[in-house]
């Protein structure tokens, strides 16, 4: 229930429908005997389109979230044992009987997957990630990837797929109880780079000891003052990040993580 409660929630609140909200408000209610009230939202959510969506706000958001962790040297310690990228990369449009995978933005998890798994031929690769959209239908999310894959040369026994998972908590515990890690196993995890703090948070909650390899990162690595280069780019990226803030929060008010922004 909290899983589509959630996803209701935030598609009111998350900026831009907020913005969109306060303007049609503004909008009707300025022809009424509410009028002052009714310029004050069009002001409003003039302003907050304006800096949502042209400045550097974003990106100061972003920027401490993806340079929280950095990845490990991998020349050194003990081998690799295995590598686990979530899911996301994945375009849920994508129809098997059309093409074999659909990639979005995010697409730098699976090809860095392929990438460390030619590194390290005798890591096992678990993909973790169901159908995460509340009416969502079709294959999973790591079925989809499971294929490409497949199709780009990694041997089949090699790969395990993890399919139940619609939140990155879900992630954490089902890829724990599939895969059962050995103590003293090293273990890579994949996922955006701004993602990553609750990401590990989850990882640590469940008692599967990961290291970071962020990926997909959106930044340079500092705040950019004019980066954004259209109104709907910055408010699209101004709604993820304030999302995965959202999202620490919760998970930290929930327990799902044991500390509100988890760090190295």
């Amino acid at each position: 229930m909290f899983f589509y409660a959630a996803k209701v929630l935030w598609f009111l609140a998350q900026p831009s429908s907020l913005i969109a909200i306060a303007l049609a408000m503004g909008a009707i209610l300025a022809g009424t005997a509410w009028h002052k009230f009714g310029r004050g939202l069009l002001v409003a959510g003039l302003a907050a389109l304006l800096v949502c969506g042209l400045s550097p706000l974003s990106d100061a958001l972003i920027v401490p979230l993806e340079n929280r962790f950095a990845r490990p040297d991998l020349a050194s310690g003990s081998p690799i044992a295995g590598i686990v990228v979530l899911g996301g990369a994945e375009d849920s449009r994508a129809d098997p009987l059309r093409e074999l995978a659909g990639l979005n933005e995010a697409a730098e998890r699976m090809t860095e997957a392929i990438a460390l798994a030619r590194r390290f031929p005798a890591a096992r690769l678990v993909l973790s990630g169901g159908t995460a959209g509340p009416l969502a239908s079709g294959l999973p999310g790591a079925t989809s990837m499971g294929r490409l894959l497949e199709a780009l040369g990694v041997a089949r026994e090699r790969v395990t797929l993890e399919t139940r998972s619609r939140d990155t908590y879900e992630n954490a515990v089902f890829t724990k109880g599939l895969v059962n890690p050995r103590a003293g196993e090293r273990w890579l995890l994949i996922t955006t780079a701004w993602h990553m703090p609750r990401a590990m948070g989850c990882f640590r909650q469940a008692g599967f000891a990961v290291e970071p390899w962020p990926v997909d990162y959106r930044t340079s690595g500092r705040i950019e003052v004019w980066r954004n280069s259209s109104i709907p780019e910055g408010l699209r990226q101004m709604d993820f990040i304030m999302r995965e803030y959202a999202g620490l929060l919760m998970y930290y008010l929930r327990g799902r993580t044991g500390t509100l922004v988890p760090g190295p």
